[in-house]
């Protein structure tokens, strides 16, 4: 059986999410989940959440957008999920149904106390829709670490530390530099050495990984709350999921000029690759903060960029 959903993560000032409880007797009964429901004939699924969110909670979303599209095989049904970030909407949510409602944050959700299905999207709320590279002055730490500051004061909340012509000890000696400024001002960094031995995430928030490192995993290491990898093929996406990874960077989408002779994605093929797999896909190569809309509206979950958010 196919059942196609639409669902909601609806948003407070704070950044809180409303969820609500499953009746005992349902399928996946007692569990926490995200208001929504199936779409009926004929309906988009946007208009299935207008729609759903006013029988169960008696709110009309005012302005949302794509969060994340999943696809799960139950032992009795394939459920396909459109969930969409809910940023205003009109009335006081209520459980209309007799449904337990609770605001809670990103951060403080437990994967196992919702449906399998549903675990996907609290990584995709845990991640911010920009993600910053750092940029090649990594030889130059006090003008790097300027830099690294005033790209935080726009509102910049992961970082990948990318410095691959560093030593390991210059490497090492850079973290130890950037690690206090990212984690006075909240922000999540992630180590990248394509060379280096992957225990370095525990001196870190986490651990991204080239596209070899990708390919000779054989399960998720071990340790890091967060970790990612490059992707530039489909399978590659595959097998990131396979192995329980939080997110990928997939490019090039569109031409660069560091790598002129790579053949980019466009939007139609990389929107074709996300709606692929249960994973959160930052959209990277030759793009600008003013492709984050048009990149969300492709299944992206944001854009990842050196120059785009580095600052000059």
């Amino acid at each position: 059986m196919k059942i196609h959903v639409a669902a909601a993560a609806i948003l407070d000032e704070s950044g809180r999410v409303l969820i609500s409880q499953r009746a005992e007797d349902s399928h996946q009964g007692g569990l926490w989940e995200f208001p929504g429901g199936k779409l009926e004939a004929g309906e988009t699924a946007a208009g299935a959440l207008s729609r759903e969110l006013e029988e169960e909670l008696g709110i009309q979303p005012l302005a949302s957008e794509p969060l994340i599209r999943i696809r799960h095989d139950y032992e009795d049904r394939h459920v396909v999920l459109d969930f969409y970030r809910v940023t205003a909407y009109r009335g006081e949510p209520r459980g209309l149904e007799g449904q337990p409602l609770q605001w809670l944050s990103p951060a403080a959700m437990q994967p196992e106390h919702f449906p399998a299905a549903d675990r996907p999207v609290i990584t995709a709320l845990k991640l911010p829709p920009r993600y910053m590279i750092t940029g090649s002055d990594a030889g130059q730490p006090g003008q790097f670490l300027s830099r690294l500051s005033l790209a935080i004061e726009r509102g910049i909340q992961l970082v990948q530390l990318r410095a691959h012509q560093l030593s390991d000890s210059a490497y090492r000696q850079l973290l130890a530099e950037v690690l206090p400024l990212c984690r006075t001002s909240g922000v999540k960094l992630l180590i990248n050495r394509p060379q280096g031995v992957l225990d370095w995430h525990s001196e870190a928030d986490g651990l991204h990984l080239t596209a070899r490192q990708l390919t000779s995993l054989s399960r998720r290491p071990a340790g890091a709350a967060l970790i990612g990898a490059s992707c530039h093929q489909l399978e590659e996406l595959k097998m990131a999921e396979r192995a329980g990874l939080d997110y990928v960077l997939l490019s090039p989408v569109q031409r660069t000029s560091t790598h002129p002779q790579a053949a980019s994605l466009g939007w139609p093929r990389f929107a074709e690759w996300v709606d692929q797999v249960n994973l959160p896909v930052y959209a990277l190569g030759g793009l600008s903060a003013d492709d984050l809309p048009n990149a969300i509206l492709n299944g992206a979950q944001g854009i990842a960029a050196i120059s785009a958010f580095w600052p000059d």
